[in-house]
């Protein structure tokens, strides 16, 4: 039975003063329920002390990126040994935002360092209008997922560019049809049974009052949640919508 993953994705955002945010949601998530599993991915500044605040809860913590070697002069960018040391257990690796602002390619070093890549694709208004999305997003797939990682080390999350933080959000329809394609495609290079345990969460203006439509679609597996992670009462709504 594939989990289900209720991601949240906190970009450039949060102090020390948010970390009652992430008390919150930790003491909300309390010890989980059954198939349903809880993150926050925050800054490299936060990372330690939200691994501290979610101590003891079900809620874990990730990072937002990371760079492909181990260590080295590449001053301002954070390993993913450095990741898991802070306490992270996940990296969403792959961002538009990754790839737009700083040139990131599909390369993760994530697996190597014992964490859970959650690897982003998804098409630009263009490729969409264009009737290129499943061609792009099946290319993404090929070219982000490691030779060598298991299905049970991996979540993919598909958004669809045009509705990050826009408001738009893809239809259950267009959802549907992507996440349907996303798991043929998985399940040619790992098998049907194998390919079935990858969770794959939508992200795209993911929030209390459309998840519940969303999460119902086939093939949908959770959510990678932009701004209405960042409020622990947003974040438990959602998750409470989870099954």
């Amino acid at each position: 039975m594939t989990r289900t993953l209720i991601a949240g994705n906190w970009k450039m955002n949060g102090l020390k003063s948010s970390l009652g945010e992430i008390r919150d949601a930790a003491a909300g998530v309390g010890q989980g329920k059954a198939g349903v599993e809880a993150l926050l991915c925050v800054p490299a500044t936060l990372l330690t002390l939200a691994a501290e605040a979610a101590h003891g809860s079900a809620l874990r913590v990730g990072g937002e990126t990371c760079h492909a070697a181990e260590s080295g002069a590449h001053t301002g960018d954070v390993s993913a040994e450095m990741l898991a040391d802070a306490g992270a257990t996940h990296v969403i690796v792959g961002h538009s935002e990754r790839r737009t602002d700083h040139a990131e390619s599909n390369e993760t070093a994530a697996l190597r360092a014992g964490m859970t890549p959650i690897i982003c694709i998804g098409e630009s208004l263009d490729q969409r209008k264009a009737g290129e999305t499943l061609e792009f997003v099946a290319s993404q797939i090929a070219g982000s997922i490691p030779d060598g990682a298991a299905a049970e080390q991996i979540v993919i999350a598909y958004e669809p560019i045009w509705a990050i933080g826009t408001g738009e959000v893809a239809t259950p329809d267009q959802i549907d049809e992507v996440h349907t394609a996303i798991r043929t495609r998985l399940a040619e290079r790992f098998g049907a049974d194998a390919a079935d345990l990858i969770p794959l969460l939508y992200g795209g203006s993911m929030k209390p009052g459309n998840a519940a439509e969303i999460l119902a679609v086939k093939d949908v597996n959770g959510g990678l949640i932009g701004g209405a992670s960042l409020k622990a009462a947003d974040f438990l709504a959602i998750y409470g919508q989870a099954k």
